[in-house]
């Protein structure tokens, strides 16, 4: 696990060095009454793309040394005009997320794989190593987001989403000593599914009307719906993104 931290660091660090440059060229080129799309007179419907990164942490059972990367696009078009009053006045969109670069960073532990039929004494193979690095790819089809008009610069939004995790490996690894038949049986495994349910909030920072530094903080549960023979899932996790934006 140790030796995977660094590799978390380095590749955050790069991919907002990226993403800042981007914000700085960008504030370069921004007029001094820089607005959100959200406020335009017309009721133009905007159209959204940006690129994202994302990084965080379990944080529920035996899951806080549970560290999690990824990379990706994310998609969106709002669908009404401004609707209600007061601060909460907003809209409704409906967007996408695709992290091609997935990577969860795990502890890593021996187990067998035991056999035991009813009133013998369980045969195992020797001990192999589980857990480590996992890589894969998320899809996120529904996000349901509502983008509060805000200020000329600030745009604050809240969203609930669903999506769906591949992994090179069944996600996440368990079993291990004690023997438990349950665990390390020969059907006892995870899988390369899972679904991911979350919620979350954030912020646009607008640099320019049509271009937008972008946080965001998600509360992320990894479950395959017994897809395998057992489901480990991470009950929770928070993650947080910064993206940029481009508004059409």
């Amino acid at each position: 696990m140790t030796k995977t931290m660094p590799r978390i660091g380095a590749t955050t660090i790069w991919a907002l060095a990226l993403l800042l440059s981007l914000a700085r060229y960008a504030s370069g080129q921004s007029a001094p009454n820089s607005t959100t799309p959200f406020r335009d007179a017309t009721g133009h419907q905007p159209l959204e793309i940006g690129a994202i990164v994302q990084s965080g942490f379990g944080v529920t059972e035996n899951r806080d040394d549970f560290k999690f990367l990824m990379a990706g696009v994310h998609a969106g078009k709002v669908l009404t005009d401004n609707l209600g009053h007061g601060p909460l006045r907003g809209n409704f969109e409906y967007a996408v997320e695709v992290f091609p670069f997935w990577q969860s960073y795990t502890p890593k532990f021996q187990r067998p794989t035991c056999i035991n039929p009813p009133g013998t004494v369980p045969v195992c193979s020797p001990f192999y190593t589980v857990g480590g690095t996992f890589s894969g790819i998320t899809i996120t089809p529904i996000i349901l987001r509502w983008n509060v008009v805000g200020t000329k610069r600030f745009s604050f939004w809240g969203q609930a989403a669903g999506g769906l995790l591949w992994t090179n490996h069944k996600y996440p690894a368990f079993g291990g000593p004690p023997y438990n038949e349950q665990n390390d049986g020969p059907n006892a495994d995870a899988s390369v599914w899972n679904f991911t349910p979350q919620g979350g909030v954030g912020v646009h920072y607008f640099l320019r009307p049509r271009r937008s530094l972008d946080f965001g903080a998600n509360a992320v549960h990894i479950s395959s719906a017994s897809l395998g023979d057992r489901n480990p899932g991470v009950n929770a996790s928070v993650q947080f993104s910064l993206g940029y934006t481009w508004w059409k």
